[in-house]
């Protein structure tokens, strides 16, 4: 039961970051790389459309990868990657809360980023858990290997 925890937290941690992916790729309202690449570009980023589409298929091909609990560690090493410059840049300069409020001219605080810079350390540091591609492919190569050290004996 224990190897379940992993897996029940890369499955919401991945389809976090699909949204969120999908929502820098996609024209949805508020969302799509022009406005993401405006974002950036307000934040002094550097080739800021390429940063916004990086980015989007990043999080999105990422949180697919973590859905499905492949390459695993690998995974939450990149997303938190991203997550920790997006929050330095943006968020960090607005202290540790949200705007709840919706205050105008008020930007969102870091705690949503806090936490899942915890869940993807906690990922890296547990792996996918047992219902993970990753976790089929350990068991595969256990079996593998016990059968092998069954014939050479």
């Amino acid at each position: 039961m224990s190897r379940l925890g992993p897996s029940l937290l890369r499955l919401a941690v991945g389809t976090v970051f699909v949204a969120h992916g999908l929502m820098k790729l996609l024209p949805v309202p508020g969302g799509g790389v022009p406005e993401t690449a405006a974002l950036f570009e307000s934040l002094a980023f550097q080739a800021p459309y390429a940063v916004a589409l990086s980015l989007g298929w990043v999080e999105a091909a990422g949180g697919v990868a973590l859905v499905l609990g492949a390459y695993t560690g690998w995974t939450a090493f990149a997303l938190l990657l991203t997550t920790v410059v997006t929050s330095w840049k943006l968020h960090l300069p607005n202290g540790l809360f949200l705007n709840w409020a919706l205050d105008p001219g008020a930007g969102h605080g870091y705690e949503f980023d806090l936490l899942l810079i915890g869940a993807l350390l906690s990922l890296m540091v547990t792996g996918g858990g047992s219902l993970s591609v990753d976790g089929a492919r350990q068991r595969a190569a256990e079996l593998e290997a016990a059968g092998l050290a069954r014939l050479r004996r």
